[in-house]
């Protein structure tokens, strides 16, 4: 297994390296200092990881990133480095990073991590896979996103306690149209009944 470290501490280089050599059998490890000699040596040869640190001195390893990606974008890139999960993981992943660890983690868990990438996997702590996927479902399109316009204006209207009769009047629409609006804003929604559906307007919020 091939790998390059990109670190502008000579210290953290050699102390990676040393514990790669060690714990991964067969690794040929070699470290860098600087974004133009990384992709240097990416050009060069091939590698099976890069390890790549945040701050390279005065050059961006999220900038580097890019760069990297866009010279061998099958290489995996693993990020490690000393800032926080919640300073940069998200970003760097977003940006095409493997995984990311910080450089006070433990050996078993860089070397799990780098056999993680290795094998075109994602590697995140337990507590990063979790902020992730509360972020994930967040962004998750809600119910009444699905709906269309006439339909979320029917159901803020019937939301805000107005008949049938009433949106009809004030739509310029027939009762019938409007309950045809109306039943297909209870399925889409999944609810049943005009309350669930007054509940369901109040909970998100979407009349003032």
């Amino acid at each position: 297994m091939r790998i390059l470290i990109v670190d502008d501490h000579p210290v953290v280089r050699e102390g990676v390296q040393r514990i790669l050599e060690e714990q991964v059998p067969g690794a040929d490890v070699e470290g860098v200092a600087t974004g133009r000699e990384a992709l240097e040596r990416l050009s060069e040869n091939v590698w099976d990881a890069v390890l790549l640190d945040i701050s390279l001195g005065g050059e961006s390893g999220v900038d580097l990133l890019a760069d990297i990606k866009a010279l061998r974008p099958t290489v995996p890139v693993l990020m490690l480095t000393m800032h926080a999960e919640q300073q940069y993981a998200w970003r760097v992943l977003k940006a095409g990073a493997s995984g990311y660890v910080t450089k006070d983690t433990s050996r078993a868990v860089l070397v799990d991590a780098l056999h993680t990438v290795v094998q075109g996997r994602t590697y995140t702590s337990p507590a990063l896979a979790e902020r992730l996927a509360a972020d994930l479902r967040s962004t998750l399109p809600v119910p009444h996103d699905i709906l269309s316009p006439r339909e979320f204006q029917v159901m803020r209207l019937l939301g805000s306690g107005r008949t049938v009769m009433q949106i009809a009047e004030l739509l310029g629409l027939s009762d019938k149209t409007v309950s045809t609006y109306r039943s297909r804003v209870l399925e889409k929604l999944g609810l049943t009944t005009s309350a669930e559906l007054i509940r369901y307007v109040l909970k998100n919020k979407l009349i003032e």
